[in-house]
């Protein structure tokens, strides 16, 4: 079988984090040196710091990512988007423009012979009580129809910069804090227990915390959290046998 590439937390458009273009280009550079080597790409949420689509307005920018979507969807290539919290409120755009398929809740998928659970991250046992309400909020279907009547000139603006406001005020995102141990972080806390009723999963795949890991859970079971593409450029691969953890440098993807 051909690769199979996971990636998360591009955050493109976010105000806060310099270079956005650059690490837009980036990001397309990497899609198209795998064009040729993969059956698929999971996309793990928060690619866009903000994404709001209205019946017939969506953010501007992203031309060159949303068109190697395009040319990827194109040429056979699954391209599989998981929302995040930051882009949670995909609407059919991405679908019908790009061909991507859209997940807005984790999934468990069988490639190869091996069982992967795929998600964000976000909402999978994060203590912070805040984040939850806020997370349950942003889903509401009735908020969402509110925020629907805001003009997009300034909802999507609004987006942006309490995106980018949050960031700074509070410096160190939960998301970005440092690997807190096998004990503390979350989301192997919630790998573990899963795995407790769910013993056929052999890799757990999640974005949402900025760290690079890769833990055995048991002697058939991995987690792998991905990283970033803001700083690190960090991607999971699977070639049919192997799961790898890898470092994206410019003209050297090998995998």
């Amino acid at each position: 079988m051909k690769n199979v590439y996971f990636l998360s937390d591009a955050h493109l458009g976010c105000r806060s984090i310099p270079h956005d273009r650059t690490r837009e280009r980036r990001l397309v550079n990497f899609l198209d040196s795998v064009k040729d080597k993969a059956s698929a790409v999971y996309l793990l949420g928060d690619i866009f710091d903000f994404w709001y689509e209205y019946r017939t307005v969506v953010p501007r920018g992203y031309t060159r990512l949303l068109g190697k979507f395009s040319e990827l969807s194109d040429r056979g290539v699954e391209l599989h988007f998981f929302t995040g919290n930051h882009d949670l409120w995909c609407g059919d755009y991405l679908v019908k423009e790009c061909g991507v398929i859209l997940h807005t809740e984790a999934q468990t998928v069988e490639l190869g012979d091996k069982v992967f659970m795929l998600a964000h991250g976000d909402g999978l046992g994060d203590p912070d009580r805040s984040f939850r309400f806020l997370r349950r909020l942003f889903r509401n279907r009735f908020c969402q129809r509110l925020f629907s009547c805001i003009h997009p000139r300034w909802a999507i603006d609004f987006g942006l910069s309490w995106s980018a406001h949050n960031r700074l005020k509070h410096g160190m995102a939960e998301c970005d804090a440092p690997y807190m141990g096998e004990d503390k972080e979350y989301l192997v806390q919630f790998a573990k227990k899963y795995l407790k009723s769910h013993s056929e999963i052999n890799y757990f795949i999640f974005g949402h915390r900025h760290i690079e890991l890769d833990l055995m859970l048991s002697r058939t079971s991995r987690i792998l959290i991905l990283g970033d593409w803001i700083t690190q450029f960090t991607y999971a691969v699977f070639d049919g046998e192997n799961l790898f953890m890898e470092n994206y440098i410019e003209g050297d993807t090998k995998l």
